[in-house]
C-alpha cells in the first residue's frame, strides 16, 4: 500500500432508496438557497413549464366545473325539465374528456421536464467531480460522491416528475373548489372545512412517525447493503478463514432489525390511507346531514348536495397531497443541497504557464514539507536533484513517503512549504494540464476502462495511428495480451479488465504510458503484480523507453532498480541514504537491511 493510501481512509457510506412515501425524509440545512438554485435549472425550461401549467389549468378547470353541470342536471331531473339534460350531460362529457387529455399531456410534459432538468443537473455535477482536486477526492468517501450523482439526483427527479405538477394542481384545485363551494352555500362550505382541520392534524402526526421509522429503516437497509457488498467482494477471504457461519449471523442480526423496523414503518404508513378515508367519509356525512336539512329548509337544492359531495372530496384531496408533498420536497431539497455543496467546491486550479518549460528535464526538490493532515508531517525537508535523463529510484518501507513525492510532482497536491522546479521553473507556476502532459505515469493499481484494448491503449491520444499503437504494444510486450484474445485489439474489456490477470492489466497500462510519449516517466511499483518472466520483459522495454528521459521509479521489489543511476532511500519522509545499488550495499545501512530482508531472509 502506498503512503498516499495509508494517509487516508475511504469509507463507503451505506445508501438505500430515496424519495417519497416509504423513503427517509431528510431536511435541507438551507432549504431556501437550495430551492432558489433548483428554480434556476427549471427556469431554463420555460416553454415546457408553460405548457405544463397550461395543461394543469385545463385539467383543474374541467374538474372544478364538471360537478356544477352535474348539479344542474340533477336539478333539471327533479324539476322534470328533461329537455335540458342532454346538453348538460354533453358538456360534462366534454369536460371529463378535456380533463383526461390534459392529465395525459401533463404527465408527458412532466416526464420531459424532469429528464431535461436532471440531465443538466447530473452533467454539471459530473463535470464538477471530474474537475475536483485529488485532495478532495481522497478525503471524501467515494460512495458518498456517487450517491449524490445517483440517489440525490433521483430524489430531485422524483419530486419534479411527481410533485411539481401535483403541487400546482393541488393549489389550483383547492382554490377553485373553495370558490365553487362558496358560490353555492357559505354555511355548508364552513361545515365541510371542519374535517380539513382533522386532516392536517392526522397528516402531521403520521408524517412525523413515518419520518422517524422510514429513516431508521433506510439506515438499516444501508447497513445490510454494506454487509452484502463487503462480504461478496471478500468472499474468498471469508471462505479461506471458514467464517461463513459468522457472516451469516451478522447478516441475520441486521436483517432481523431491519424486518422489525420495516414492519413498524409499514404499519404506520398504512394508517394514512384509512385515516384519510375516514375523514373523507365524515365529510360526506356532514354534507349529507346538513345538506339534507338545508334542502328541506329550502336554502339549497338537491343538485347542490350532489355537487357538494363531489367538491368535499375534491377539497380534501389537495390538502392531503400538499401535506404529503411537504416531506417529498424536503427530501428533494436536501438532495439538491448535497449536490450543490459539491458544485460549490473550488475546481482544481489549472492556471499557469501553458507552454512546457522542459528544455533538458532536470527536476529539483528544495526543502519540501508536506502533510495530508495538519500536524502529521509526511514529507520533512526533502531535498533532491534529479539530473536530466537519469533514472532515479525511491525505496523505503511502506508509508515512508515515496508515493507522496509522486503526488507532489504531479501536482495532485502542492507542498506546504519549499519548492519543486522543472528546469528552473516552479511547478506551481506551470499549469497542471501542461505539467501532466509532460509526464507518463504507471501506478501500482492498474486502471483500465470499459472499452476495447485499442481504446485503452490510445486513451491519452485517440488520434494515434494503429501502427504507432502496435509498435508501442510490441515494445511493452502487451501485444501478447491482445493477440491471445479472440478479438485481438478489438476485445472489449469490462469490469476494469477483470477477465485479465493482474499482470496482463499492468502490461496494458504500461503500454498506454508508452503511447503518451512523455518527457518524464513515473513508475509507481509498476512491476509489483507481474511474474518474474514478465518483469524481465518489462525491464527490457523500459530500458528503451527511459533513454534520454528523466525517470522516477518507486519499487518494493529491489531487483527492478539495480541499474538505477541513483537510489534514494527514504524513512519517515526524509532521505536517509543515496547512491548506486553497490554503494548502498557496501554502506550496510537501511538499504542493505531492506535488500537482505527481501533476498536473504534476514531480519531488520
Amino acid at each position: 500500500m502506498s503512503s498516499n493510501q495509508e494517509a487516508r481512509q475511504s469509507v463507503m457510506r451505506p445508501g438505500g432508496p430515496r424519495g417519497s412515501m416509504g423513503r427517509p425524509i431528510e431536511k435541507a440545512g438551507d432549504s431556501k438557497a437550495a430551492l432558489v438554485r433548483l428554480v434556476r435549472y427549471l427556469a431554463g425550461e420555460r416553454r415546457m413549464i408553460t405548457g405544463l401549467l397550461l395543461m394543469i389549468l385545463v385539467t383543474v378547470t374541467a374538474g372544478v366545473f364538471a360537478p356544477r353541470f352535474q348539479s344542474a342536471a340533477i336539478d333539471k331531473m327533479v324539476s322534470r325539465a328533461f329537455g335540458e339534460i342532454p346538453r348538460l350531460l354533453a358538456i360534462m362529457l366534454l369536460l371529463y374528456i378535456a380533463a383526461g387529455i390534459g392529465t395525459l399531456l401533463q404527465g408527458f410534459l412532466s416526464a420531459r421536464l424532469t429528464q431535461h432538468v436532471v440531465k443538466k443537473l447530473r452533467s454539471d455535477l459530473f463535470h464538477k467531480i471530474i474537475g475536483l482536486p485529488i485532495g478532495y477526492i481522497d478525503r471524501h468517501p467515494h460512495g458518498d460522491l456517487m450517491s449524490r450523482m445517483t440517489s440525490d439526483a433521483e430524489n430531485v427527479s422524483n419530486v419534479i416528475s411527481s410533485s411539481l405538477g401535483s403541487l400546482f394542481s393541488s393549489v389550483l384545485t383547492l382554490v377553485g373548489t373553495l370558490v365553487m363551494m362558496l358560490t353555492y352555500s357559505v354555511s355548508l362550505t364552513i361545515l365541510t372545512c371542519v374535517t380539513i382541520i382533522g386532516t392536517v392534524i392526522v397528516t402531521n402526526v403520521l408524517s412525523r412517525l413515518m419520518r422517524r421509522y422510514y429513516l431508521k429503516r433506510q439506515t438499516l437497509l444501508g447497513n445490510l447493503n454494506g454487509i452484502v457488498e463487503e462480504k461478496i467482494t471478500g468472499c474468498r477471504t471469508v471462505t479461506a478463514y471458514n467464517l461463513q457461519d459468522r457472516v451469516v449471523d451478522e447478516f441475520a442480526q441486521t436483517s432481523d432489525a431491519l424486518t422489525k423496523t420495516a414492519v413498524k414503518a409499514e404499519m404506520i404508513g398504512s394508517l394514512m390511507g384509512p385515516m384519510m378515508n375516514m375523514l373523507n367519509n365524515i365529510s360526506f356525512v356532514i354534507v349529507a346531514v346538513f345538506g339534507a336539512w338545508f334542502a328541506v329548509k329550502g336554502y339549497i337544492t338537491v343538485g347542490v348536495i350532489s355537487a357538494f359531495t363531489v367538491y368535499s372530496k375534491q377539497f380534501s384531496r389537495p390538502v392531503n397531497e400538499i401535506a404529503q408533498l411537504y416531506g417529498q420536497i424536503q427530501t428533494a431539497l436536501a438532495g439538491a443541497e448535497r449536490i450543490f455543496a459539491v458544485m460549490d467546491i473550488d475546481s482544481e486550479d489549472m492556471s499557469g504557464i501553458e507552454e512546457s518549460p522542459v528544455t533538458d528535464g532536470t527536476i529539483e526538490f528544495s526543502h519540501v514539507d508536506f502533510s495530508y493532515v495538519p500536524g502529521k508531517q509526511v514529507i520533512n525537508d526533502f531535498n533532491l536533484r534529479i539530473e536530466a535523463g537519469k533514472k532515479i529510484a525511491l525505496v523505503g518501507s511502506t508509508g515512508c513517503g515515496k508515493t507522496t513525492i509522486v503526488n507532489l510532482l504531479m501536482r495532485f497536491y502542492d507542498p506546504d512549504s519549499g519548492e519543486i522546479r522543472i528546469d528552473g521553473v516552479k511547478t506551481t507556476d506551470i499549469s497542471r494540464k501542461t505539467l501532466r502532459n509532460d509526464v507518463g505515469i504507471v501506478l501500482q493499481e492498474s486502471m483500465l476502462f470499459t472499452d476495447t484494448i485499442r481504446g485503452n491503449l490510445k486513451y491519452a491520444d485517440p488520434a494515434l495511428t494503429d501502427e504507432a499503437m502496435m509498435e508501442a504494444a510490441r515494445i511493452s510486450n502487451c501485444n501478447q495480451v491482445a493477440l491471445a484474445l479472440p478479438d485481438g485489439y478489438d476485445t472489449v474489456l469490462t469490469g476494469a479488465g477483470s477477465s485479465l490477470s493482474q499482470g496482463q492489466r499492468q502490461l496494458l497500462t504500461i503500454g498506454r504510458a508508452f503511447l503518451s510519449m512523455p518527457k518524464f516517466l513515473i513508475l509507481d511499483e509498476a512491476t509489483s503484480s507481474v511474474d518474474t518472466r514478465t518483469e524481465k520483459h518489462i525491464q527490457d522495454a523500459m530500458a528503451n523507453l527511459m533513454k534520454n528521459r528523466t525517470s522516477l521509479i518507486i519499487a518494493h521489489r529491489l531487483s527492478t532498480i539495480r541499474d538505477a543511476d541513483q537510489i534514494i532511500v527514504m524513512d519517515q519522509g526524509r532521505i536517509v541514504e543515496s547512491g548506486t545499488h553497490d554503494e548502498l550495499l557496501a554502506k550496510g545501512g537501511l538499504y542493505h537491511s531492506l535488500y537482505m530482508t527481501q533476498f536473504a531472509g534476514e531480519a531488520i
